[in-house]
């Protein structure tokens, strides 16, 4: 009897280390001996749609090893293509491609939408007679897959995505670097307003407080879900800058300013990059109403370098990804379809995870929140947050503290600048 094949895909918005869960399930099937081919499907279900299998089983081991340090998607590509229950032929042609190629074992990859496209193929395999094992592979930069938090203070259906670990730890840098920026010029630019990824849950945003656990910058972290008004973000600003003389702002993309004109994905997501960035927005607003000192506020916007740039990727994010890849390789060989494979969070102080299963359908079209007991005083996060995300961001720069007490005595009387003077 010939060994089934296998079709790997994936969906939504790439991350930093997507491709090295696809290397995990690569690589635990292709050491099993018991499958045939490994396709990849190019640009996810739409390479499935329309029968473009990229042959992984005979590339040269070493492009295969190269997917750990290869960043986004790009390898074999992505899609935003949603299988919608009136889509009859749609279905019908991926249970035809599957028995033209003899696929047994489906893997995808994505956030909760993604996980949803996997749930209905895994049911309509069963409805159809077709002998197929379906598993989900997590990923999303937002954090949003899964349940709620619990009292332990993990979370249930999966502690974290991989992806996330390297986008929160891209934010802790980059906010360690604006802040020299800030110290730097802020006596003709007070303010740095920068905006962050995350349509409508925070844990993206919330990383800038990684930057600063022991909240000595003069920062302020706006979630969507902390409800401030740019009135109140005003307020909040121009007290920093009454006590620091600066101030820089770290806010979601989905941070409430109005309508932004932005346009919508197929899932009907707002894509926050294609209309007025937010973070121009509030800028202009504290420009136009008035800031407490001298000087501007200005406006910084990352785009999907956030979630693609491979020199700021997490070692532990990593390796998570690559083993929530294998786990998921060795669901499928048990013959445990219908599940997601997930990250299992050890309570207590020390950070210590395994990986096991969570059925697709719990967790397709799930979608997490932020917790409200880690939003504090509507622009900043709670010290459990910090305790929570830290372990898979990995250590920071270390950068200088200069003890700035340490000056020449002055000789001469006191004076102001010219420029300075009322």
């Amino acid at each position: 009897m010939s060994k089934v094949n296998v079709v790997i895909g994936q969906s939504g918005g790439p991350t930093t280390v997507i491709n090295n869960s696809v290397r995990g399930v690569a690589d635990e099937l292709m050491r099993s001996g018991q499958v045939g081919e490994i396709y990849g499907a190019k640009q996810g279900i739409l390479g499935v749609l329309q029968e473009e299998l990229i042959s992984l089983s005979s590339q040269d081991p070493h492009q295969i090893a190269l997917l750990r340090q290869t960043p986004s998607a790009g390898a074999i590509g992505s899609c935003r293509y949603k299988l919608k229950a009136d889509q009859a032929e749609d279905f019908e042609r991926v249970v035809g491609v599957f028995k033209a190629h003899n696929v047994g074992y489906f893997f995808y990859a994505g956030g909760n939408d993604s996980m949803d496209t996997a749930d209905k193929i895994s049911k309509l395999a069963a409805e159809k007679g077709l002998d197929l094992v379906a598993i989900g592979l997590a990923k999303t930069i937002d954090n949003d897959v899964g349940g709620s938090l619990k009292d332990d203070g993990t979370f249930d259906v999966i502690d974290h995505t991989p992806g996330y670990g390297s986008v929160a730890r891209y934010w802790a840098l980059k906010i360690q670097q604006a802040n020299e920026e800030n110290k730097a010029s802020h006596t003709s630019d007070p303010v740095l307003v920068i905006q962050m990824m995350g349509r409508k849950i925070g844990f993206i945003p919330a990383a800038a407080r990684l930057a600063d656990p022991e909240r000595k910058m003069p920062l302020l972290v706006c979630l969507r879900e902390s409800g401030l008004s740019l009135e109140g973000l005003r307020e909040k600003a121009n007290e920093l800058l009454k006590a620091e003389g600066r101030c820089v702002i770290a806010v979601s993309e989905g941070f409430d300013v109005g309508d932004v004109g932005a346009l919508k994905d197929s899932f009907g997501h707002q894509q926050f990059s294609t209309g007025t960035p937010v973070a121009e927005i509030i800028a202009k607003y504290l420009n136009d109403t008035g800031i407490e000192t001298k000087g501007a506020a200005r406006f910084n916007v990352h785009g999907t370098d956030q979630r693609h740039d491979i020199l700021y990727a997490s070692q532990v994010d990593l390796e998570e990804a690559y083993q929530v890849g294998a786990n998921a390789g060795r669901l499928a060989l048990a013959g445990e379809g219908g599940y997601m494979s997930t990250i299992v969070r050890k309570p207590g102080k020390d950070y210590e995870v395994s990986y096991d299963k969570v059925p697709l359908s719990t967790v397709a079209n799930s979608e997490r929140s932020f917790p409200k007991q880690w939003i504090a005083n509507s622009t900043d996060v709670s010290d459990a947050f910090i305790h929570y995300a830290s372990p898979f961001v990995g250590d920071l720069l270390e950068m200088t503290n200069l003890d700035l007490s340490k000056v020449a005595e002055r000789k001469l009387p006191s004076y102001v600048p010219q420029g300075y003077r009322k």
